[in-house]
């Protein structure tokens, strides 16, 4: 729980003297280390792309529309970073250290861990996975959404992803948006079916390798980003599309 890790973090990183405290720009790492910071009343980095030394970093700014580059003189720094920006480790590559906390962990717990209900998938983990699928307003319904989608990312091998406002209406759950407000994604495809392509969505995926769009609005922003784009009614061509790959498949 964030309310008693953050605290205990704090401790261990005043008593440890650390300089640099990093951690992935995820769900985990946006709930925790903001607490930190405020607890160290220091200024937090966040969602690095690149390190130009121990002192400067670049991240992106207004949506990703700018890229800023910052210099700190601040003895600790709570980092955090945007996993796709980076390439993987090397097989091979040395382990970090493991070492015990300096400050009980069994301090005073603020908060109760009660239990958790998990939504179990056969697909990849939208945050890793190398092809993406995701839907938008354009699918109309959450009827649609789950008649179209998740066939076709079957078919792909693909996780399923949503817009901001596919998900605000319903057709998703909240852990499938994809964009400034969700998930920051970077796969090897990534295929967005019916999203006109609003700012805060682009912010999210217009790192990935190949991106494909499907929008019968030809004035559709994604369209600007997108290096394949189709403009047809995404009823009659993502049927198609499922069909040819599953026969692909065969």
């Amino acid at each position: 729980m964030p309310e008693n890790f953050a605290p205990l973090l704090a401790e261990n990183i005043k008593a440890g003297g650390f300089t640099h405290v990093v951690c992935a720009h995820s769900a985990f790492g946006k709930n925790i280390m903001p607490r930190v910071a405020a607890l160290l009343d220091i200024q937090q980095i966040s969602d690095i792309t690149g390190v130009k030394d121990a002192q400067t970093f670049v991240r992106p700014i207004y949506a990703g529309n700018a890229i800023a580059t910052v210099k700190t003189t601040q003895p600790t720094n709570i980092i955090t970073v945007r996993g796709t920006a980076f390439p993987p480790v090397a097989e091979g590559s040395s382990a970090a250290s493991i070492e015990k906390a300096p400050v009980d962990p069994n301090a005073p717990q603020l908060m109760e861990w009660v239990q958790e209900n998990l939504a179990k998938s056969e697909r990849p983990d939208l945050a890793t996975a190398s092809k993406v699928v995701s839907g938008g307003r354009g699918l109309k319904d959450k009827e649609n959404f789950d008649k179209y989608m998740p066939p076709l990312a079957d078919a792909l091998g693909a996780a399923i992803g949503a817009s901001r406002a596919a998900v605000d209406a319903g057709f998703a759950d909240n852990s499938l948006q994809v964009g400034q407000t969700g998930k920051v994604v970077a796969p090897q495809l990534y295929l967005a079916v019916g999203i006109s392509g609003a700012i805060q969505h682009l912010a999210g995926m217009k790192d990935s390798k190949v991106i494909v769009a499907i929008n019968k609005d030809a004035d559709a922003p994604i369209f600007q980003v997108a290096d394949v784009g189709l403009v047809a009614d995404l009823f009659t061509v993502v049927p198609e599309l499922t069909e040819k790959l599953e026969a692909e498949k065969k």
